[in-house]
């Protein structure tokens, strides 16, 4: 799937006003639209929104709240992120106003997952994970192992941590671990 720069930009205005009226207590305003309904904005597919917040000069992560998959149109489905990354991510208590101003939007818009057949073909910085074992799971976007300096062994070890199993379940006959890759871009770039 390839999003064009408007497109992107339309999707990052959307999270920003959406977040901003929650927090200003009133509806919100979307001022661009697309009309042509073969716009990547009208598909179905998965994506994250990620906040980041910078203080003196630092990043850190503020939210990020996700679908791998969605029913909804993919500018419905960073809108609804957007409200969950800022007010619903458990990890955080909910955005403030002071918040606000010093936080970036990240979206990662996903491809459909498939299911990894050999581990050894994962790609740092290309490849997401997504793992189900045991009635458990977890994900973690293609950016994640490059900001962290994992190698591949320490990609597949933490995904096994974030879906609250021991490192090496990736490999149980039951676990099913599916890649993705995502076209990701924020307001930084």
């Amino acid at each position: 799937m390839t999003i064009t720069h408007d497109e992107k930009e339309i999707l990052l205005s959307d999270a920003r006003e959406t977040i901003l009226a929650k927090l200003e207590k009133r509806s919100p305003h979307y001022d661009r639209k697309t009309s042509a309904d073969v716009s990547v904005l009208s598909q179905k597919c998965g994506a994250f929104v990620t906040l980041h917040e910078m203080y003196a000069g630092k990043q850190s992560l503020r939210g990020c709240i996700g679908r791998m998959t969605s029913d909804k149109a993919l500018q419905k489905t960073v809108r609804d992120m957007a409200l969950e990354a800022a007010f619903g991510d458990t990890r955080f208590p909910q955005l403030t106003k002071d918040e606000w101003p010093h936080c970036d939007i990240e979206i990662s818009v996903l491809s459909p997952m498939e299911l990894c057949a050999d581990p050894h073909s994962i790609e740092i910085g290309v490849h997401g994970l997504y793992l189900i074992l045991w009635g458990r799971a977890g994900v973690l976007l293609p950016q994640v192992p490059v900001e962290q300096g994992w190698d591949l062994t320490e990609y597949l070890d933490y995904i096994c941590r974030k879906s609250g199993l021991p490192p090496g379940a990736y490999m149980e006959p039951d676990a099913r671990l599916y890649t993705f890759t995502a076209e990701v871009f924020s307001e930084k770039t």
